[in-house]
């Protein structure tokens, strides 16, 4: 087993299509399978989150496109969707019963790329599945293909498994396909290809290794995947790039089966904690009590009570300056509430905020997971 995915604490597994179905129907024999692979790693504490395709596939069956003689590649994308409508109760029903018989509680969520680039979307996507995750569920997610157009959606699911992963910041991602791992040549037409067992840095030579898409039945393919390699190690996630096409996929990497792994150079948290801190511009400013700020150095997330003040015009989930009674910055963070509400919320306590809002919102106004803090010395400068 690679001790990328041994020592991951939460696992993103992302599942292709051509390894979920048979003769355009769920293959029940390898869910099952499947289903106790992902049972063994949740007795061990790993947190679990599938990301599946095979919607739009199984909903060309329910709603007769197959039977008049209608691809995939020539259905509209008025068909598209109405099929991916169709097929995701098959494919939702299909886990919920392969991961109930061995005791998981499954959660569908459907997801566009609109929910994990925009940063109010990404909160609340990002706030769902932390709470799930919590409660011992296996959120399985897939894209939202009624609702997405041609322009925003992903076309495939491997770079929304990436961002999925990016989103909770897991560990690893293990992307189970029909092949392998990475060859320098297409392995079906060239004898001589050779295996590459791990990658560090996706570059130009390896980008000219990835070949286009190889099943009739997914629309992903090593040029995506090279791509969520990528965005996962910018995340701080490592990738694993293998074949699922075993009954047990989980089980025979633990026997020792061949994968590609892509190597992040940094970890979740701290990828994470540079985007806070360099890649997003403030647009306001919150200012903290003495005692706010020395929870936060304590680890604990910002609380209402903590605000004595706030500064310009910001959205939920927008990035935001923390400031401490000095009005020097002591870090940044993404409010979960924005500015008109926020200045409301100023020194109340979470019952006061919920009587003067009327309704239950957040008990944070930054979570300590949405922010990073600067040194403390920083502060004296």
């Amino acid at each position: 087993m690679r001790r990328e995915i041994e020592n991951a604490q939460t696992l993103v597994v992302k599942i292709g299509s051509s390894l979920l179905l048979d003769d355009d129907a769920l293959n029940h024999k390898w869910l099952a399978a499947m289903a106790a692979d992902l049972a063994t790693y949740h007795a061990a504490g790993k947190r679990l989150i599938i990301v599946t395709s095979g919607a739009v596939s199984l909903g060309r069956v329910a709603l007769g496109f197959v039977r008049d003689g209608v691809t995939r590649e020539q259905m509209s994308l008025e068909q598209s969707q109405a099929a991916a409508a169709a097929g995701q109760i098959e494919l939702a029903q299909g886990w919920r019963a392969a991961l109930g018989e061995k005791g998981l509680a499954a959660a569908q969520i459907l997801l566009t790329a609109e929910d994990t680039e925009q940063r109010r979307r990404y909160l609340n996507a990002r706030q769902t599945l932390t709470t799930l995750l919590a409660q011992g569920a296996v959120p399985v997610i897939n894209e939202n293909d009624t609702v997405a157009t041609q322009e925003l959606r992903y076309g495939d699911n491997d770079r929304l498994a990436a961002r999925v992963a990016a989103m909770v910041s897991a560990d690893c991602l293990l992307l189970l396909s029909d092949i392998d791992g990475l060859y320098d040549a297409n392995p079906t037409q060239d004898k001589d290809a050779h295996f590459i067992d791990s990658v560090t840095q996706i570059d130009a030579h390896i980008e000219a290794m990835a070949g286009g898409t190889g099943s009739s039945h997914g629309s992903g393919g090593m040029v995506t995947k090279l791509q969520a390699a990528e965005i996962a190690q910018g995340a701080g996630c490592h990738m694993v790039l293998a074949s699922g096409r075993a009954q047990a996929p989980l089980s025979a990497l633990a026997k020792g089966a061949r994968s590609t792994v892509f190597l992040a150079h940094d970890n979740p948290h701290s990828a994470r904690a540079a985007w806070i801190a360099g890649s997003l511009q403030p647009g306001g400013a919150l200012h903290l009590d003495a005692g706010a700020v020395a929870a936060l150095r304590a680890g604990k997330s910002l609380l209402p009570v903590g605000l004595t003040g706030l500064d310009g015009h910001f959205e939920r989930g927008d990035c935001v300056a923390l400031l401490g009674p000095d009005g020097q910055e002591i870090g940044r963070g993404l409010s979960a509430y924005a500015s008109a509400q926020a200045q409301r919320m100023v020194g109340l306590s979470s019952e006061a905020v919920q009587e003067t809002l009327g309704y239950r919102g957040r008990d944070e106004m930054v979570h300590r997971d949405d922010m990073v803090l600067h040194a403390a010395q920083h502060e004296q400068d």
